[in-house]
Formats: structure tokens, C-alpha cells, sequence
């Protein structure tokens, strides 16, 4: 009797909680499924801005910064380099004059001391400027293409319709991360509800193994049925990591605690200042010379990004990852003097405790680019059924209902 009053009580908190986040719940994992390959999507819709045609030997980088500083009147901040030959190189530009701008859909906070962040830290932090990235043929030297296309313009909104539903940041983010919230409670609860009512039917229950099949020869309600409870079940553990990683994301409270118990802070790049070299004096290296030793520290093939140093005391950061259907998405970084070439520091991943490795892939293991094309898959199927599930569970609800009322 107890057994059924607590499973009751599952039920009802999974029903009406499911109810009322069912609609949030649709629109952000529908959104996050098509924005899983964007990449791969623009590749296909605009193969002449990524695709380059190794008909020479490259250009020198510094010629082809030159070019578009010259061209678009602004300076370069980033470059990437792609592994693969037959690849543009992206050049991220910011141009003069160009005021420092937070992320797309944050809003600048007006109230001094918002969600706990003191007037003095709002000073400290340094607004953060977006370099616009441009695809540059190294071996013509040619500019194919630029962000902010019709395609580029679409994905943005899928990402602030996923993370703000399209409101603004300080309205649509706690919305969302409440949302999110909601959906690992329903997880829990709908894995209860998964297992057998009676422990002396568990034998007949993995015997006939009606919590793992669909029975697609039943009735359409049947169907409904096994189609919410066993693909809900197969997805839950990579909709749960989706879930607790995107709230990262939702609330600073959240984020503070993961850090905390992980003993690593989460996003710690973003408030990471630019390593300082000692007396900054000689004329920069030549790139070939940077490369020449980014290859020496990191012999492996991959893609390398380069992030150009901010003043003349500051270091060049050089990052490398590999690339491939199952490449682990995480890079390699080594600072670099850019005058002299001695190597100041160097952050090998794999050299990194457990706890900081996690904390570092939290934004892949968000996103599902974790081990590259193959977990994309698997995070683009998990999320097309956690787009599913509040759908077939509102029609298991109205066969419910007129149930009871017959």
C-alpha cells in the first residue's frame, strides 16, 4: 500500500511537472537538435567559404594579415589554422574603434548589484570584444566569406532561441535553467516509474523486457506508450548530461557549486589574463618560426589557433587539437615569447588531474562534440527523442483522462 501511495506520488509529480515545462522543453531541445551540426551544415550550404583549392604553396600569414587589416581597417586578433590542406584559414578581425560588447542577447546588467555581483567586480570585468571571423583562401589570399551569412544568422537564432527563447538574457536564461531543472527531476522520476511496480514481477518483467522494446504490433496507444518509456530510458543518461552541464550556463550559483565540488573552476578561460613575458624587446618572430616550434612541442597533426598577443609584454598562446571521427575535443596550449621563442608555459591535457579535465570539457560534453563526429551522432539522436518526450507523454496524459472519465 505505502509502495503505491510513494509510486503515486512519482507519477503525479512527473505528470504535472511534465505539464507545465513541456512547451520550454520541446522548444530547447528541438533547437539544440538542429543546432548539434552547424558546422557541418554550413560546410554543406557553403562549401566555397570553408573550401580552399591547394593549387600553390600557402601564403606567409603575415601577408595575408596584412591584406585584411589593410582591407577591412581593423586588426587581428586570432588566427586558425586548419589540419586539413583543402581548408580556409579563419582570420578573426576586430576593427578600429569597435567598442567592447558582451555575448549575443546579454544584456549589460543596470542594477549595481545584481545576482550578488558586487559594483566593484561589474568594474574589474573587462567587457569582452568579439573579433568577426573571416575565411581567407591561404593560397589565393582572397577573402571567401565572413560570419554573419543567412546561415550563420539562422543558427544564431537557433542558439539564443535554445539558450533565452529569443527574450532577453536576464528574462529567458532563468526560464530555461528552470526548465532545465525541471527535466532532470523528471528524469529521475520517469526512471522510477520505469521499473516494475512489484519486486516479484521483476523475473516476468526482464523475461518479456517490456521496459527495452516497443511493441509496434499493439494498439497506437501502446505505441505511444513504449515509445515515451523505452526511449526515454535509452536516452536519459546523455539527456541527463546535456541537463546538468547546460545549467552551467543558466544560474552563477550553479556554476559557483560544480566549481566548487570539482575543485576546478568552470569557464575559468574566460577571466584568464594574458601570461607576461620579461623584457619584451627585439623584433617578433616570423609565424613559419612560431609554427616550426608549435610542431616541436605538439608533434601531432591537427588544427592550431594562434591568438596573437594583446601588447608588447604579453605572450603568444599557440592551441593545437587533434582532429578525426573519434578526436577527443580538447586542446594543448603553450605560450610562447614571441621575440625570443622560448616556450614560457605549457597546459597538456592529458597531463591534467581528472577533476580538471571534466571541468574543461564541460562545454563539449554540453554540446556533444566530445569525441567529434561520433558523439555528435549519438547526442543528435538523444536529443531528437528528448524532443519527442513531452509529446508522447501529453498524448499518454489525454489517453488518461478519457480513461477516467469513461
Amino acid at each position: 500500500m505505502k509502495q503505491n501511495k510513494f509510486r503515486k506520488f512519482i507519477n503525479d509529480i512527473h505528470l504535472w511537472l511534465g505539464l507545465g515545462a513541456g512547451i520550454i522543453l520541446f522548444v530547447v531541445c528541438l533547437s539544440g537538435t538542429v543546432y548539434t551540426f552547424r558546422s557541418e551544415i554550413e560546410y554543406m550550404v557553403n562549401p566555397d567559404k570553408y573550401n580552399a583549392n591547394p593549387y600553390k604553396p600557402p601564403q606567409q600569414l603575415e601577408t595575408l594579415i596584412s591584406d585584411l587589416q589593410k582591407q577591412e581597417k581593423g586588426k587581428v586578433t586570432v588566427i586558425t589554422i586548419p589540419g586539413n590542406i583543402s581548408k580556409n584559414y579563419e582570420l578573426g578581425l576586430v576593427k578600429k574603434d569597435t567598442p567592447g560588447r558582451e555575448a549575443p542577447g546579454r544584456e549589460k546588467k543596470k542594477e549595481e548589484g545584481a545576482k550578488g555581483i558586487s559594483k566593484d567586480r561589474k568594474e574589474e570585468r573587462p567587457q569582452r570584444v568579439r573579433p568577426s571571423t573571416y575565411y581567407v583562401d591561404p593560397y589565393s589570399g582572397k577573402v571567401m566569406g565572413k560570419d554573419g551569412d543567412k546561415t550563420s544568422q539562422f543558427f544564431m537564432v537557433m542558439m539564443r532561441l535554445h539558450r533565452w527563447l529569443l527574450l532577453e538574457d536576464n528574462i529567458g536564461r532563468p526560464i530555461v535553467g528552470t526548465a532545465t531543472l525541471i527535466f532532470v527531476l523528471l528524469s529521475v522520476s520517469g526512471l522510477i516509474l520505469w521499473f516494475p511496480r512489484k519486486f516479484r514481477h521483476w523475473k516476468r518483467w526482464f523475461y518479456w523486457k517490456p521496459g527495452f522494446k516497443i511493441k509496434y504490433k499493439a494498439r497506437w496507444k501502446r505505441i505511444n506508450h513504449d515509445l515515451h518509456n523505452t526511449l526515454g530510458f535509452y536516452s536519459l543518461f546523455i539527456l541527463l548530461i546535456m541537463s546538468l552541464t547546460g545549467l552551467c550556463w543558466s544560474f552563477e550559483w550553479y556554476k559557483d557549486g560544480v566549481s566548487n565540488i570539482m575543485g576546478s573552476e568552470v569557464f575559468a578561460g574566460r577571466n584568464e589574463k594574458p601570461v607576461q613575458i620579461e623584457n619584451p624587446e627585439g623584433t617578433l618572430l616570423p609565424f613559419e618560426e612560431i609554427l616550426r616550434i608549435g610542431a616541436k612541442e605538439l608533434p601531432y597533426e591537427g588544427n592550431i589557433r594562434i591568438s596573437l598577443p594583446r601588447d608588447s609584454a604579453s605572450a603568444l598562446t599557440l592551441y593545437k587539437n587533434k582532429t578525426g571521427f573519434f578526436a577527443l575535443s580538447a586542446s594543448d596550449k603553450i605560450n610562447i615569447n614571441p621575440y625570443t621563442g622560448t616556450v614560457v608555459s605549457k597546459d597538456i591535457f592529458k597531463d591534467k588531474p581528472l577533476n580538471v579535465q571534466i571541468v574543461s570539457l564541460i562545454r563539449a560534453l554540453h554540446l556533444g562534440d566530445i569525441f567529434g563526429t561520433f558523439s555528435k551522432i549519438i547526442y543528435f539522436i538523444a536529443c531528437l527523442i528528448g524532443t519527442s518526450l513531452p509529446v508522447t507523454g501529453i498524448f499518454i496524459w489525454i489517453n488518461k483522462m478519457r480513461k477516467s472519465k469513461k
